[in-house]
């Protein structure tokens, strides 16, 4: 199990990045979070970019960060929070293994690309969440074709040395189901023009119901 994060260079590359998302990223964020409510588990929050975006029917936001860089841009966001945000500097896996009381969802923006072992962490959040509860993602997925070996060559060279670990050829989508949620609603949407030769133009975004 990690114990610690220290990555500095892609701190100082996410917190450039997210500072300047497209209007395209900040409105999938916003329709990933709408509509939820009660007690939300969010992983990964990176400088806190989702947490504007909650809606006032959530009661609490538990946000792991586990990159103390961000994890202090993510405090300042939360204190400007339309909810209550309590931002944890625990890796996801620490946070899983401490135990918790359950969750009415769980968010996952952009995380679980990054992660070791993606199948454990989601079948380990699906125990978190109380019966009923959803999982909310936006997230990197595998592509076809000419596209596919893109991301598979980055994946084995440089990508996940320079952006946090970062896996842009996961089929993430089969990970969930795998875990035991039951997929509601998803859908795939394109950020960039499809034509650029980017490994992570391409995301998924969908609910699934424990």
């Amino acid at each position: 199990m990690p114990e610690t994060v220290d990555n500095p260079f892609f701190a100082r590359l996410w917190t450039v990045m997210s500072a300047h998302e497209t209007e395209a990223i900040r409105r999938l964020r916003r329709q990933n979070l709408a509509g939820l409510s009660g007690r939300v588990l969010e992983v990964g929050a990176g400088t806190g970019t989702n947490f504007e975006f909650y809606p006032d029917t959530v009661t609490e936001v538990v946000a792991v960060e586990p990159e103390r860089r961000l994890a202090e841009i993510a405090q300042h966001a939360a204190a400007a929070a339309p909810v209550p945000v309590t931002v944890s500097t625990d890796t996801v896996e620490q946070y899983l293994a401490s135990g918790s009381e359950l969750f009415d969802a769980v968010v996952c923006s952009l995380v679980l690309c990054s992660v070791e072992d993606p199948d454990r962490v989601l079948r380990e959040l699906h125990s978190l969440l109380k019966p009923g509860g959803e999982l909310r993602y936006l997230e990197h997925i595998a592509s076809r074709g000419w596209r596919a070996r893109v991301q598979k060559f980055a994946d084995k060279t440089f990508w996940p040395r320079l952006l946090g670990n970062c896996h842009t050829h996961r089929h993430t989508e089969k990970s969930i189901i795998g875990a035991g949620f039951a997929v509601s609603q998803a859908r795939r949407e394109w950020t960039m023009p499809a034509w650029l030769p980017l490994p992570v133009a391409e995301f998924a975004i969908g609910r699934a119901v424990k």
